[in-house]
């Protein structure tokens, strides 16, 4: 780790936790109406209730900040730049899953977003590892909630053709 001011770390940490809330309030947006439209679509048994999703989204925004701050503490490291690049590409495909399945009602570009959001998460988490394997472990939640939303977009999309 590089030699920054106590004012920098500080700075720097409120900076990609406000990167990662940015994303939040992007999916949030296109997500008003989310509660109403979630409730009427057919689910599967093993499908939360809506009222989990935010405080489930909300520890994975904060954990997703204080990983890439601990990446980016690491300006030595020869993957970091890989490394952010793909955090930020991830939060992109992240913020799209929002608008495709709840606000544009398009099931099959959500179940695609939401692979390739995992495709960029799993290569994300091999880049942090290379630099700093706090930031990889804390972005495994994140791993693994995907991994049942992915499950959960496809067995809605499928069981709602009409609206999805």
């Amino acid at each position: 780790m590089s030699k920054q001011s106590t004012l920098s770390q500080t700075l720097g940490l409120f900076g990609w936790l406000a990167l990662a809330f940015a994303t939040a309030a992007i999916g949030a947006v296109a997500s008003i109406e989310a509660s109403a439209f979630y409730a009427q679509l057919a689910r599967p048994a093993w499908s939360p209730p809506g009222y989990v999703f935010g405080p489930v989204w909300s520890v994975l925004y904060a954990l997703m900040g204080v990983s890439a701050w601990l990446v980016w503490r690491e300006p030595a490291a020869k993957r970091r730049a890989l490394a952010l690049t793909l955090f930020v590409a991830q939060l992109g495909a992240n913020a799209l899953w929002s608008w495709l399945f709840f606000a544009w009602h398009e099931g099959a570009w959500a179940f695609a977003d939401v692979l390739l959001l995992l495709a960029f998460i799993v290569a994300m988490i091999v880049a942090f590892w290379s630099v700093r394997r706090l930031a990889a472990i804390l972005m495994l939640p994140y791993l693994a909630w995907v991994c049942f939303a992915s499950a959960l977009t496809w067995a809605v999309w499928q069981a709602n053709p009409a609206v999805l």
